[in-house]
């Protein structure tokens, strides 16, 4: 798959941790290949939900090598960028594609909520850094930048490594004003695990994904019943997915989506601070959601 032609399921895949909280570098390789055995057609390491701010350089490097080494060319390795300055995230981004990785899935500044003139400097520096494809990750809910579908188009005219756009507004809006404006020259991914479905019918080719994490088969024929069109299947799977999906788009969606993980048999749920684990109500109510969901899913097997 050419980095233009990006489409398919791409899961943000978790990081998972050891008992003294380093890198568990062997779960990580395992978890990818077996996402990508599953039908996935990429990995999105390095995102909010891989803990990206709570890794150190070293750590980022290296894990962009694992997962380069341990998929062997078999779907393209996309490496998130994210970071207070301009300057960091220009290192990533170089870091990223020197450790191997086929592109980059770019978020706009850290905690400053910069305008547009400064948003799109900043996109364009990272963007200018290497010569990877490179994927817009716009949520302006989670952090407060919103990069509207003029601007994307805008910022593709002046930049001919960026081919797609991560969409996590939540308003279905921008993807159908995103698909008139842009066409063919950006390919729209949902970002929001519980719109995927309402998504792709306006117009999304792609998913970056949470759940998939503990559910890749699942995830891999929704997407694809989704593609085909209405039907009893997908009103079946989407139904007893959705719960599921929506601990995508709550505050603790990293410990909520690696308790699931975990549950199903894939590496722990161990999260580094300032993350804490959940407290015993809350794995309760996961820990039973995920086991009535385990329990439901053999009539789509």
């Amino acid at each position: 798959m050419e980095q233009k032609d990006w489409a398919g399921i791409f899961p943000a895949i978790t990081t998972p941790f050891q008992a003294d909280l380093s890198v568990d570098y062997v779960a990580f390789a395992a978890q990818a290949q077996w996402m990508v055995k599953s039908g996935c057609q990429g990995i999105v390491a390095l995102g909010s939900l891989g803990e990206a701010p709570t890794l150190t350089r070293e750590e980022k490097v290296e894990i962009v090598k694992k997962l380069r080494q341990s998929l062997d060319a078999k779907a393209p390795v996309i490496a998130g960028i994210a970071a207070l300055s301009t300057a960091e995230a220009v290192w990533q981004a170089k870091a990223a594609q020197g450790a191997g990785a086929d592109g980059l899935m770019v978020l706009p500044p850290q905690l400053y909520r910069s305008d547009w003139r400064e948003t799109q400097a900043h996109l364009s520096a990272i963007f200018n850094a290497t010569s990877l494809s490179c994927m817009l990750y716009n949520n302006p809910v989670a952090y407060g930048t919103d990069i509207t579908p003029e601007q994307m188009v805008e910022l593709r005219s002046r930049h001919e490594n960026f081919h797609a756009v991560k969409e996590s507004s939540g308003d279905l809006r921008r993807i159908t004003s995103l698909r008139y404006l842009a066409g063919s020259a950006l390919a729209i991914f949902v970002g929001m695990d519980d719109v995927v479905v309402e998504s792709v019918a306006a117009g999304a080719i792609g998913w970056i994904a949470g759940l998939v994490n503990a559910f890749p088969e699942e995830s891999v024929r929704l997407f694809h019943l989704a593609q085909s069109g209405p039907s009893k299947e997908l009103d079946s799977l989407y139904a007893w997915f959705l719960p599921l999906l929506r601990l995508d788009t709550v505050p603790k969606f990293v410990q909520l989506i690696k308790l699931v993980q975990q549950e199903c048999g894939g590496p722990t749920a161990r999260v580094r601070p300032p993350r804490l684990d959940l407290t015993a109500t809350e794995r309760e109510e996961v820990v039973a959601l995920t086991r009535r969901s385990l329990h439901a899913a053999s009539e789509f097997a």
